[in-house]
């Protein structure tokens, strides 16, 4: 999307929107490009954050109740099984 400054002042908000979206905005002056804008991605403490809330719900939603179910006994267990 190509945009003069004038349209581009007048717009900042939904220009910024799209650029988050994943659309490159180049914002012209007197018909020459002169900047660009693009999105960033969102910084990795945030990620993580959703990651660990995701984890947690996929715990509760497949515990078993029973104790002493870490990932390494689990491990164990299965190798059992194929011998």
């Amino acid at each position: 999307m190509i945009k003069t400054l004038r349209e581009s002042k007048a717009k900042l908000s939904e220009l910024v929107a799209r650029a988050q979206a994943g659309e490159d905005v180049v914002i012209t002056v007197h018909g020459e490009p002169r900047a660009r804008l693009i999105g960033i991605r969102p910084d990795n403490r945030s990620v993580r954050t959703r990651w660990a809330a995701r984890l947690r719900g996929l715990q509760r939603k497949y515990a078993t109740g029973e104790p002493g179910g870490s990932a390494d006994s689990i491990v164990r267990e299965l190798r059992e099984d194929r011998t």
